[in-house]
């Protein structure tokens, strides 16, 4: 049976929506500048928090500016995405004692996604890899060592690739957990209601499923090519109906090896 499709997908959503710092990878090309620089004055209040149903929300300087820029650059829903990944993978490594960098871990979670964004709609690799460059722009330009901001930048790169960020640092593995649980719902079920509550009440997800699709095909439908042998193939088979998913079976049948 062939699943339905929708033909036309919605229009787009307009602007509406460390704790402590110790800190060869792809550079890609540089970004083109951001189409929409007055974004922020459509946003909501800022929230203040200082702590989010017992998780604390980095203050240093580098965590505020990074706070600023994504607030400057995407929209209110990847910004109460990215927030909402900071806190449950955050809460995630406190349930479980992991010794993870506050700061590295709350820059992975809100660059994670500035790859689907306007200001990459020219580009033409992975969209985690936008998003990791740039950390790792803003992570070096403030001082942090190479080493450290590799972190973010594989926690980002990694992000939409099941299983093998659990067995890695847990900078990474707790961006993955934070993404994995807003998106697919995994860990749901092992959230209190209070935490789960007092989360969203600071950082709200209405009509979230169909935004963020939304966004995710708005964000690589111009660069199908980058989706093969991952996850967002999947948005594109539902709603792009002339998209072909490559067949890896099929393209090493076909390679030039004659045998």
């Amino acid at each position: 049976m062939t699943a339905n499709r929708d033909q036309t997908p919605p229009a787009s959503d307009g602007p509406t929506g460390p704790d402590r710092t110790t800190t060869p990878s792809h550079q890609g090309p540089a970004p083109a500048p951001d189409p929409t620089p007055t974004r922020r004055a459509t946003h909501t209040a800022h929230t203040t928090h200082t702590h989010i149903a017992g998780i604390p929300i980095p203050d240093s300087k580098l965590a505020q500016e990074a706070t600023e820029l994504i607030r400057d650059t995407t929209d209110e829903l990847i910004y109460h995405h990215s927030r909402r990944v900071y806190l449950f993978g955050a809460r995630h490594g406190r349930e479980r004692d992991l010794p993870f960098d506050a700061e590295l871990l709350y820059v992975g979670a809100l660059f994670h996604d500035l790859g689907l964004t306007e200001r990459f709609r020219a580009s033409h690799q992975r969209f985690e890899l936008d998003g990791a460059d740039e950390a790792r722009r803003f992570l070096t330009a403030h001082g942090v060592p190479a080493d450290r901001a590799r972190l973010a930048w594989e926690a980002i790169a990694l992000h939409t690739t099941p299983e093998i960020p659990h067995h890695m640092a847990p900078e990474i593995a707790l961006v993955t957990t934070g993404v994995e649980l807003d998106v697919l719902g995994i860990g749901y079920d092992a959230l209190p209601p209070e935490t789960r509550d007092e989360i969203l009440t600071a950082h709200p997800r209405p009509d979230f499923k169909r935004r963020i699709l939304r966004a995710f095909h708005q964000g690589i439908t111009h660069r199908p090519e980058t989706t093969f042998g991952n996850v967002k193939a999947d948005v594109l088979a539902r709603f792009d109906p002339d998209y072909t998913r490559p067949n890896f079976v099929r393209i090493i049948e076909s390679s030039p090896w004659p045998e």
